[in-house]
């Protein structure tokens, strides 16, 4: 007796086909699961086993192989569980072969015969879509599926359902997309007291989608700062939140089968390593630059982050991915984030306030500042510095600007962009940020002063070609925060101020 069953494995975010055969032959009483499997698809007989025990079947006394081909390729995961036990079902008959062909099977199973949510279902929902075939899965995450743009998907609550379903003495209800609700960021930019050149900076960074350091001593409101930016930010677009959550959906992060909106919003801790933050590990999985896809990547006291982890965030900033090379295996996961950074002067963080600098002044601070190479710097575009906040501010009760108020001016600035994409034939870029070579030169055009004070400027400071570009995007973003059509000499020069710390460092 023999059974073939569809069912996949993952290999970074590419979802790879196997052919989970099920033989039951004469011999000595056995379950044997062949083709390179991992621990937990080794342990999931035991499942299986206890699973079927749940509802009344036993497993016959004779020699249980299972093989996942292609045998050369590494299988890991708990998903195969479900697609075992298919295949069992199928070789003793309880489960017709014909009607199970045509789908992709996947979920984990509990003692109790439930089966469980697992990782990846949105992008092996993709796939079965494009080759035109159903999907099994937890019930839970029917509604992740849906997203999948699937029509035909069994979502089963336990081994018994499903059988049930099946045999037809039993009608699983289909799955509807879930959506996850609307998450107002509940903190405020009208929280904030003072720091209006730091607010306009983060306007402008949400605008484009640039880049931002901020400097400043502690208690400043840096982190205060960054942690309102997706209040000002518009959510994802349909586009936008599927290609984040087919990563969200490999790593596990995806909760209750919902397609999320909201921007993602990562703040690893500096100890993070190297593989945490740019992805790799024993298993390959995207890190907090890819799971920060379409969003923001918080990194606070950005010194005391390990200089390797740092230096490999030098290719995602520039090409918007990271390729993880290893011995066993080679992935690329998407990673167009948008930085936010802080850190203090020096290790006391008290520069240049006098009466509370270390004796090493300033020194220490050089120091402290040479932790951050010069080609990691050169690809943030705005260097702002936030001063102590004044007793006068702190105590001064009248709010600031709103978030909602500043919401509408980047999304105004944003549509601007779109349309231009759109009118210069890239449909497909969203921000500033994103602008390259000929398209920028087109994008940013500049009148004769406002070109005079770039080129003076670059020669003057020694700005690279990259913070020249750089400082062009800037510019643009700037511009279209204030409705201009074209780019002035005003606009060169409040992109360039941003430049000034980057030179100086």
């Amino acid at each position: 007796m023999q059974a073939r069953i569809n069912t996949v494995t993952f290999s970074g975010l590419d979802v790879l086909d196997v052919d989970l055969q099920v033989q039951i032959s004469s011999g000595l009483p056995a379950f044997t699961i062949v083709g390179l499997p991992d621990k937990a698809v080794a342990e999931s007989k035991e499942r299986v086993r206890a699973a079927f025990q749940a509802i009344g079947i036993s497993l016959p006394a004779q020699r249980i192989t299972v093989n996942l081909a292609p045998a050369n390729l590494l299988k890991e995961g708990s998903h195969f569980d479900l697609a075992i036990a298919a295949g069992l079902l199928t070789c003793m008959q309880i489960l017709p072969q014909e009607e199970l062909s045509s789908y992709i099977v996947l979920g984990e199973l509990g003692l109790d015969n439930t089966i469980m949510p697992v990782n990846g279902i949105l992008p092996v929902a993709i796939k079965a879509r494009r080759e035109n075939k159903g999907l099994i899965c937890p019930q839970s995450q029917g509604g992740e599926a849906v997203w999948g743009g699937l029509q035909d998907i069994v979502a089963a609550p336990n081994l018994l359902a499903l059988i049930n379903h099946f045999k037809g003495t039993q009608v699983l209800p289909k799955p509807t997309a879930g959506k996850a609700k609307e998450k107002k960021n509940p903190l405020d930019m009208a929280d904030v007291r003072g720091q209006e050149s730091a607010k306009r900076a983060l306007e402008i960074a949400a605008a484009g989608a640039h880049n931002m350091l901020m400097v400043g001593p502690p208690g400043s409101g840096k982190s205060m700062l960054a942690a309102r930016l997706t209040s000002i930010l518009p959510p994802l677009t349909p586009e936008e939140a599927l290609e984040t959550c087919i990563i969200h959906s490999i790593a596990g992060e995806l909760k209750n089968g919902e397609l999320d909106f909201n921007r993602p919003y990562r703040d690893p801790h500096h100890s993070s390593s190297t593989p945490a933050l740019v992805g790799g590990g024993k298993k390959a999985r995207p890190g907090e630059i890819s799971l920060a896809h379409n969003g923001v990547l918080f990194l606070d006291e950005l010194p005391e982050f390990n200089r390797s982890a740092l230096e490999a965030l030098r290719q995602p900033l520039e090409n918007g991915e990271i390729t993880v090379s290893r011995a066993e295996y080679h992935h690329t996961y998407p990673a167009r984030f948008q930085l936010i950074a802080a850190m203090n002067p020096c290790r006391c963080g008290n520069l240049g306030i006098p009466g509370h600098e270390c004796p090493k002044a300033p020194k220490c601070a050089a120091e402290y500042q040479a932790k951050l190479s010069g080609p990691l710097l050169d690809r943030i575009d705005i260097h702002v510095y936030v001063p102590p906040v004044s007793p006068w501010d702190i105590a001064n009760k009248e709010k600031g600007e709103p978030s909602a108020v500043i919401l509408k001016r980047v999304t105004e600035a944003r549509n601007i962009q779109k349309k231009r994409f759109k009118k210069l034939g890239h449909p497909e870029l969203l921000t500033n940020s994103q602008l390259k070579g000929k398209l920028l030169e087109e994008a940013a055009a500049l009148d004769n002063d406002a070109q005079k004070l770039l080129i003076d400027f670059a020669d003057k400071f020694k700005l690279s070609a990259r913070g020249y570009h750089r400082t062009l995007r800037l510019a643009r973003t700037i511009a279209d925060l204030q409705n201009e059509t074209n780019v002035h000499r005003m606009h060169i020069a409040e992109a360039l101020n941003y430049r000034r710390m980057a030179t100086a460092s």
